[in-house]
């Protein structure tokens, strides 16, 4: 890690300051060149910010701050640099312009936390927290990030990977005294260890899918068949008329998508294509799209038109249950204002009637698939990672069942250690790295 690396770490557009991060042993020579101020900057004292213009040669760039950290006490570890210019992205890129002028180099996507990971400052569940502290949607999300970001899963995780440890050295150590006959752990207490190691495997992983809900928020798809009222109800549950809605069936050829917040929680509505038999091509193709909305979506709306019966859409959800079968579906009716037919999920897209209490119904649903959080947002990497640990236990579970040696048991438990230990980056490799920080924004 030679070179010094430079990039804009806020947002584009207009605002009131831009930063930009300048990192790397080449960091207080690369300032001091194109930064003029009243008070010469000390480098042999970190911590400390000084006002001036930024400068190329005689020309004038913009008047900053200029923040030195000094290595190790930086985000990277590294000497570094953070200048707030004014807030105009044009602006500052001129000025990563400059520094790579005389000499820094374009960072790639997070680069720097990359660097904070291999300085030591920060382990890889800390460093994927500061992603999702950027990107979540959700109130619940960011809180969670911000506890992982300060340790909290890491924690957990050592606690864990120790507790395996020592049942694992004691296991081996009593290879050494197998003459004598003695036995430096009981194996009940083994098998107590390893089943708490698998429950703790099993919550992380079941809390995958209220994890992505805090992530990106919670996807409610609407469905139904043509002329039910999917694009009405899309509008009046966004406030808005962003859909365009029409007596004349098949209207909607693709899905459109909007979100809204009910109490901190990211809900994102889908309005979909409705769902018959047709020979328009373009129609047909928005029909197969409805198939991927569904897929990623945590709860399907069947909106049935209760004007032509109470029942006309209960095959069409059956079909949806039964094809997606992890998904939540329910059936709402619509068109009350003009059906004399009454449920306790009936509401009238087009006056309103009902729609609040179908808010609260997709919040409570909401609220509910993220009760199995546990204070630990899991992506992909941390479910297949506990996926493979939970697989070592089990097999160490079921040698201690066949009597089996010290020795394997502790070959399988050691297995799931080192699993763990991939979880913070005690072990790692160039590919995960860059998987991982390849999703990370330039700046970061």
């Amino acid at each position: 890690m030679t070179k010094t690396i430079a990039a804009v770490a806020t947002p584009p557009g207009i605002g009131g300051i831009s930063v930009i991060r300048l990192s790397g042993e080449k960091s207080f020579d690369i300032i001091e060149r194109c930064f003029e101020s009243k008070r010469k900057i000390d480098f042999t004292k970190g911590s400390r910010i000084y006002y001036g213009q930024i400068v190329d040669g005689d020309k004038k760039i913009d008047s900053v701050n200029v923040s030195i950290f000094k290595s190790p006490n930086s985000y990277t570890g590294e000497d570094t640099v953070e200048i707030s210019c004014h807030g105009n992205s044009l602006l500052a890129d001129i000025i990563v312009e400059l520094l790579v002028k005389y000499g820094a180099e374009y960072a790639e996507p997070g680069e720097f936390t990359r660097r904070a990971f291999l300085n030591g400052k920060l382990d890889l569940t800390q460093a994927e927290a500061v992603a999702d502290l950027i990107h979540s949607t959700t109130v619940p999300g960011v809180e969670t990030a911000a506890k992982q970001l300060n340790g909290n899963f890491t924690d957990r995780l050592l606690q864990m990977r120790q507790e395996l440890l020592d049942i694992a050295s004691l296991l081996e150590l009593e290879l050494d005294f197998s003459e004598e006959g003695l036995d430096l752990i009981d194996r009940s207490v083994v098998v107590d260890k390893i089943l708490k190691a698998v429950r703790f495997c099993s919550d992380l992983i079941n809390a995958y899918t209220a994890s992505e809900v805090c992530r990106a928020g919670y996807y409610t798809a609407v469905t139904g068949f043509p002329n039910s009222g999917k694009s009405t109800l899309f509008n009046t549950l966004i406030g808005r008329n962003r859909a365009i809605v029409s007596n004349i069936a098949g209207t909607t050829r693709d899905y459109l998508e909007e979100s809204l917040y009910i109490k901190g929680l990211r809900i994102t509505l889908a309005d979909t294509a409705g769902l018959r038999d047709t020979d328009d091509l373009i129609e047909i193709e928005g029909i197969k799209l409805v198939e991927s909305v569904i897929e990623q979506a945590n709860l399907v709306i069947v909106l049935n038109d209760s004007t032509s019966g109470i029942n006309t859409s209960d095959k069409l959800a059956e079909t949806i249950r039964s094809r997606y079968k992890e998904k939540e579906v329910i059936l709402i009716q619509n068109k009350c204002d003009i059906s004399s037919i009454e449920t306790t999920l009936s509401i009238s897209a087009i006056t309103g009637q009902g729609c609040e209490e179908l808010k609260a119904l997709i919040y409570e649903k909401a609220v509910k698939s993220i009760s199995a959080m546990n204070d630990i947002m899991i992506n992909s990497r941390h479910k297949q990672l506990l996926q493979s640990a939970l697989s070592s236990l089990n097999d160490a579970l079921s040698s201690i069942n066949s009597d089996m040696e010290n020795e394997l048991i502790a070959i399988d438990i050691k297995k799931a250690t080192n699993i763990l230990g991939e979880l913070t980056g005690e072990s790692w490799n160039e590919e995960v790295l860059a998987n991982i920080f390849s999703r990370f924004c330039i700046g970061k």
